[in-house]
């Protein structure tokens, strides 16, 4: 019997990140402003804990990854889940920046946790010649949440007279709707005999995936959280609500091309559609570094907004098509958590040069280094080469 590519889990999976998502994208766009404008933090503040919040995603996915291949993929999942919910009341009632720092750690902990076995499960669940369409669908599903959220937050600004802090607390609804539906999900998995475990404790990750990996990685060190992205909205005379809604046409956009992404990565090479994704990042980061013009910044951000439509999915459906059945969850968590941590360097790095000039120069530095990965990733070996 033919498997369909769009199966149940597939839909419920999609469904569960579209909700998290809109609570997610409800209160990123704001935490800039809440960071640094109601609480007082500096931008490093902001940089160091995204950043910190990203490395603890990372190595969460590295173990939950490897051992949702002993155990299964449901526990990790509802976990996941529920611990981002409880990270976003701490950061929705926070009154200092320790309380954010712990309140988005204990978020993306949880985000960690449901990654990498969730991407497994969407990779158990759709046969291999459909991944890239699969997690293309999974990834519209997840941007289509992120455009709902900045309309909700946007409709909270409005109703409540632009309270952050009081619009910020509606992320909690959509976050435990969220936590609800994946008590639906079906797990797949099939547990592992004790001579599979005692061999796949000694598995290793061969060099025809590292190598992709590591390209991805060194790539990603220019990947400055987009916290510092709006800031950089709000220090050029972007108002809340601007700021909201150029975060709303940012994730509309990438909504638009993940699936189309998907499709063609599968048919096609996803090096080239990643490499085009990289570009995109490239002209975004330059022209906001470089311009104060709303109309330009705007432009910028739609362009930019290809960036994760063309990379998020195709990265993910391109190390899924090279690894072996019994190691998925551990590919994944390796894969995920690599470039968690060069984001904590980004983050650092980003952080720590930002200023209140007239050009930020880290988006030019991170823009040329993007164009640069592009090219590097182009010349790199072929990618289709068997695990």
């Amino acid at each position: 019997m033919k498997r369909i590519w769009l199966s149940r889990n597939l839909v419920l999976l999609t469904l569960v990140s579209l909700t998290q998502d809109a609570a997610s994208d409800l209160l990123y766009p704001l935490l800039p402003i809440l960071l640094t404008g109601v609480i007082g933090a500096a931008p490093l503040a902001l940089g160091l804990i995204e950043g910190c919040a990203e490395a603890a995603a990372g190595f969460a996915k590295l173990y939950a990854g490897k051992y949702s291949d002993r155990i299964g993929r449901k526990p990790f999942v509802v976990g996941g889940y529920s611990l981002a919910g409880f990270g976003k009341v701490c950061v929705v009632f926070a009154t200092a920046w320790p309380t954010v720092f712990f309140g988005r750690v204990t978020d993306r902990i949880g985000k960690g946790m449901r990654s990498s076995p969730r991407d497994a499960l969407i990779n158990d669940s759709v046969p291999k010649e459909h991944l890239g369409k699969a997690f293309g669908f999974h990834r519209s599903g997840d941007n289509l949440g992120a455009v709902i959220g900045p309309a909700l937050a946007l409709l909270g600004l409005a109703l409540l007279d632009d309270d952050v802090r009081a619009v910020a607390k509606w992320a909690l609804i959509p976050a435990l709707l969220s936590g609800l539906l994946t008590l639906f999900i079906k797990d797949t998995f099939k547990r592992p005999t004790k001579e599979k475990v005692a061999v796949s404790k000694n598995y290793k990750v061969p060099k025809e995936i590292k190598f992709p990996i590591a390209t991805l990685v060194a790539i990603q060190l220019t990947n400055i959280p987009d916290a510092l992205l709006l800031l950089r909205l709000h220090q050029i005379g972007f108002t809340t609500k601007e700021v909201v809604l150029s975060y709303m046409l940012f994730s509309f956009v990438t909504m638009l091309g993940a699936y189309p992404a998907g499709l063609i990565a599968d048919k096609l090479n996803p090096k080239l559609v990643y490499a085009i994704g990289l570009l995109a990042f490239a002209v975004g980061y330059i022209s906001l570094g470089l311009t104060q013009n709303h109309t330009v910044a705007v432009i910028a951000i739609i362009i930019y907004g290809l960036f994760p439509a063309l990379t998020d999915g195709v990265g993910k459906a391109w190390i899924a098509s090279l690894s072996p059945d019994n190691h998925r969850g551990k590919i994944q968590g390796v894969y995920q958590s690599s470039m968690n941590f060069a984001i904590l360097g980004a983050g650092i790095w980003g952080g720590a040069l930002w200023s209140s000039g007239a050009i930020q120069w880290p988006l030019v530095i991170a823009g040329v280094g993007a164009a640069i990965g592009a090219l590097v990733l182009l010349i790199v070996r072929p990618l289709r080469v068997q695990p």
